[in-house]
């Protein structure tokens, strides 16, 4: 049986090679963690900002709700204004008609 045998300089470059090799890898393993956690760190800045939206939604509906109240409130008021106004003035030209006629 032959036996081959790797000379010590070859082995060696081989060696320095792999660690070459594998010190590459580690660094890109370290940057695709950093990565990975930079991108969870945005999903979770996504999630708060999406139940903040959610919340400021509501209370802008809610806000809404309450102005259009205060709104037809102060419409409701003018429209009494106007009522009790055209009553009090029907309510003279009456009087003064009936006073007129002498009931």
């Amino acid at each position: 049986m032959e036996e081959k045998y790797v000379l010590k300089e070859v082995h060696e470059e081989f060696a320095k090679r792999v660690e070459d090799e594998n010190t590459r890898q580690n660094h890109r393993i370290a940057n695709l963690e950093k990565a990975i956690e930079q991108v969870q760190n945005i999903t979770s800045a996504i999630e708060r900002l999406a139940t903040n939206m959610e919340h400021m939604a509501k209370e802008q509906k809610e806000q809404g709700d309450r102005l259009k109240a205060l709104e037809s409130k102060d419409g409701e008021m003018w429209h009494k204004v106007v009522s009790y106004t055209i009553t009090a003035i029907i309510s003279i030209i009456l009087g003064f008609l009936a006073s007129r006629l002498g009931l």
